[in-house]
């Protein structure tokens, strides 16, 4: 059976030629401009709108039709080119745009793509704003506009640059350059790789690119797994390196390889980056209900506090601005910085990890082991949303010890760990993330999980 087009809080993303062509991004372009124009009101002044892509293929035809929706409601159009998504969060606010538009699909295989939709603070909508927005899209109510007062679209190679220094202002680069680290940075041909080089090398690391050149054919599966990248981990053992790094096709998550060529995961990368803000500025940090318990132990040890969120960059984002946090992201290896911007974002990661690295003279694994561990197991499978909610109720049921949180499917948290089931905003999936002190441990509860899977599907 043919998957459906998702649209959700997340924006839109479906397989190109099957659920998503161009005539639906235009559409669904022409809903975002409409959107922006009535929550803007009465104004002399067009408004103005940046979009950015990542590599994949079918991205210029898609980044095509959203301008073309734009510019059909009289929004003009800054074509950023192929650039991470978080650099279309920090263009949005330097080019004083109402908003921005993403065409990505993250970490999903190359016959995906999507559109993801940024205001003007950078952060994407809430639940209220989206759906107003999913409203215009499906109901075909648009505010379009004739020949004189379309809008235009003009294009910008300035993007790398300015993202650049605003990532070397939240650190120290002579401290960094001072050590001359060796670093592997795979980009699985996606957009991180020229910008991500470009800052390693101004930081005064020597570079040993892998994937770097943005095709968008991706030479593993993209998401930053550790089977996905025993190709780094074999590079880093080959040449020696201090450090690897790893990023997903649109570059706003990092997973990181240690000096021996191990692969550490995603969740070391925001425990490593608040360990280091935190030694430097005390405040809060927030994170998703998915994010490993690492977090909450860094921040005890420096006298901070973690505020749990909904699954979703939107949530932690606004969760930071609220509570003026100081960092801030998700388990997959999104690091927030809002000095930076309000986007999960690979390049903060790599300054302040390379920082923490250069002021402590200790190498990755000596950071893991001060940041300490717990056994995390990941999975998902197809579910809808019947299915998914008899699970949920289902381990209820089975967990009668636990203390539940609903805010986002449903986590049990029990004394020696917790686990969460939730389905997806980006794919027609639930995922169950068990994190516990040890194997043995999380094994019962993944036993319970599939126990109770197999009695809802059979």
């Amino acid at each position: 059976m043919p998957e459906e087009l998702i649209i959700s809080i997340s924006g839109m993303r479906g397989i190109i030629g099957e659920n998503l062509t161009s005539a639906i991004a235009a559409d669904y372009g022409c809903a975002f401009g409409t959107f922006l124009k009535r929550s803007a009101g009465d104004q002399d002044e067009k408004l103005k709108v940046c979009i950015g892509r990542d590599s994949r293929v079918s991205g210029p035809m898609i980044l095509s039709a959203v301008a073309s929706g734009l510019c059909s409601a009289g929004i003009d159009v800054v074509d950023l080119g192929i650039v991470p998504t978080p650099s279309v969060g920090v263009m949005i606010t330097h080019l004083g745009c109402a908003g921005g538009v993403v065409i990505t699909a993250s970490h999903n295989p190359v016959p995906y793509n999507g559109i993801k939709l940024l205001l003007g603070n950078g952060i994407a909508p809430p639940a209220d704003m989206a759906q107003k927005i999913r409203q215009c899209y499906f109901d075909k109510d648009f505010d379009t506009v004739g020949s004189v007062d379309c809008g235009s679209i003009a294009c910008t190679d300035k993007t790398n640059e300015v993202h650049i220094d605003k990532v070397r202002a939240i650190v120290n680069p002579e401290t960094i350059i001072a050590k001359r680290f060796k670093v592997v940075l795979d980009s699985v041909n996606g957009a991180g790789g020229r910008i991500g080089e470009m800052l390693l090398e101004r930081f005064g690391c020597e570079v040993i690119g892998i994937n770097i050149d943005p095709t968008g054919i991706f030479a593993h599966t993209p998401e930053p797994t550790k089977d996905n990248l025993v190709s780094l981990c074999d590079k880093m053992n080959e040449v020696g390196a201090d450090i690897g790094f790893a990023q997903d096709p649109d570059a706003d998550r990092l997973a990181i390889v240690d000096q021996k060529g191990t692969y550490i995961g995603e969740e070391y990368t925001l425990a490593m980056a608040a360990m280091h803000v935190f030694s430097k500025t005390k405040g809060n940090a927030a994170a998703n209900l998915s994010t490993s318990r690492m977090i909450d132990d860094v921040a005890e040890r420096a006298g901070c506090n973690v505020l749990r969120t909904a699954v979703g960059e939107a949530n932690v984002a606004q969760a930071m601005v609220n509570n003026k946090c100081v960092i801030g992201g998700e388990g997959n290896g999104g690091i927030i910085d809002l000095r930076v911007g309000p986007v999960r974002d690979s390049l903060v990661g790599m300054a302040l990890v390379l920082e923490l690295m250069a002021e402590t003279g200790k190498t990755v694994s000596q950071l893991v082991d001060q940041v300490g561990c717990y056994y995390v197991d990941k999975a998902k499978f197809a579910a809808d949303k019947a299915t998914a909610d008899a699970i949920i109720e289902k381990a209820k049921l089975a967990f009668p010890q636990a203390k539940i949180n609903t805010l986002d499917g449903c986590r049990f948290d029990f004394e020696d760990g917790w686990v969460h089931l939730r389905t997806s905003n980006t794919e027609p999936v639930m995922r169950v993330i068990v994190e516990t002190e040890t194997e043995a441990a999380a094994k019962k509860y993944i036993d319970i999980v599939a126990s109770i899977r197999s009695e809802i599907v059979k």
